[in-house]
């Protein structure tokens, strides 16, 4: 038998997405040159929009911090071997967070920060901690129950927004932040972000990404929940809780789910509206897979998601003919791609960067019996 070939971690991490996403580049250009558009002047107008000016960072950075919120709440459950689609239930419902930092603003805004965020994390744990429960107990399965909850989230929000916390007079939405208590956008600081609503928010996800880097490969609870992932029998011989780590690494990607709120909510929209979290949820979901669920990798897609999201706007004003819908596809296609199809090119990059893995000392392979040894 032949031995197992690897990859190089340059080639995985590195290559492979770029091929990914190129290929669903190329895809997107022929259905834009089906519509008689150029797709290299598409292409030019998209990324220009993304990444040409400061205006279009700020806006491209506003989008990534939802994605960097979103796709290390995918990573961490994925690396106690969890799937959880319920990001976008857990976001939506931590925007109840609105209701604190309403309650504070006329305080001052490192207050409504603090408060919100403690606010939003708790709202998000506790959301992503009842299916981690009824996983850990009671044996569901959490890809059905985070699914179901994003349902119920979306329910209970619809109630709370029309029925209980909207301002009088209003469709669906809350008081707005007063003035002096709104968390500071870039542009106050620097100027270079021009009018696009990136805020202190993203500084915040900052720390999430070397907090979750740290959790992960730098803790002991890390270690057991990689552990978890990796071979649940083996955690359980070396006697880890599956159930206590379960709900713990659960309720923390709830929590960083529910930071949504404070950039979304707290920072940009300054009030709570209907499905204000706009999909970041399941975009996480790529975002944590492309980056291969480590946090400098969904640092780098989360960027090239808020690109996407930034420069597809700039593409609808530039390029009429191509619209939303035709955007939306483009998109799905890196999703796609780069998500549901990551491993597409794996098999031909095996053939040409492929590597032996090194034999471990002191195993000499068994020498193969032949017929005629075997007999008396």
């Amino acid at each position: 038998m032949s031995a197992a070939r690897t990859l190089p971690n340059w080639v995985t991490v590195f290559l492979m997405p770029a091929l990914n996403v190129t290929l669903a580049f190329v895809i997107g250009g022929l259905v834009v040159a089906a519509i008689g558009e150029n797709p290299l002047r598409a292409i030019q107008v998209l990324v220009y929009g993304a990444f040409g000016y400061g205006e279009g960072w700020g806006y491209t950075l506003h989008f990534a911090t939802n994605f960097v919120f979103t796709g290390l709440a995918v990573a961490l459950a994925y690396h106690a071997g969890l799937f959880n689609i319920g990001v976008e239930g857990q976001a939506y419902v931590a925007g109840l967070a609105i209701m604190v930092a309403l309650a504070l603003d006329n305080t001052h805004w490192v207050v409504v920060l603090v408060a919100s965020t403690a606010t939003a994390a708790a709202l998000g744990a506790f959301w992503a901690a009842i299916p981690a429960y009824l996983q850990a107990k009671r044996g569901s399965h959490i890809v059905i129950t985070t699914i179901m909850f994003n349902f119920i989230a979306n329910a209970l929000m619809s109630y709370m927004l029309s029925q209980v916390i909207s301002r009088p007079g209003a469709n669906a939405e809350t008081e707005t932040i007063a003035a002096g208590a709104r968390l500071p956008l870039l542009r106050d600081f620097l100027p270079f972000f021009g009018h696009s609503p990136v805020n202190v928010a993203v500084i915040l996800a900052v720390f999430a990404l070397i907090f979750v880097y740290v959790l992960i490969w730098h803790t002991k609870f890390g270690f057991k929940l990689r552990t978890l992932g990796q071979n649940p029998a083996a955690a359980r011989y070396a006697g880890i809780s599956a159930v206590s780590i379960i709900i713990i690494t659960m309720a923390i990607s709830g929590a960083l789910a529910g930071l949504v709120a404070v950039n979304e909510a707290v920072g940009v929209q300054k009030r709570l509206v209907v499905a204000y979290v706009g999909g970041a949820g399941f975009v996480g979901i790529a975002v944590a897979f492309m980056g291969r669920a480590h946090p400098v990798g969904v640092l780098l897609a989360a960027i090239l998601f808020g690109g996407l999201y930034q420069g597809g706007q700039e593409l609808a004003f530039e390029m009429p003919s191509v619209s939303s819908d035709l955007i939306v596809v483009i998109q799905a296609l890196v999703i796609l791609f780069t998500g549901a199809m990551s491993e597409i090119f794996r098999p031909a990059l095996v053939r040409i960067f492929g590597q032996k893995e090194p034999e471990e000392p002191g195993l000499e392979p068994e020498p193969e019996i032949t017929e005629a040894e075997g007999k008396p």
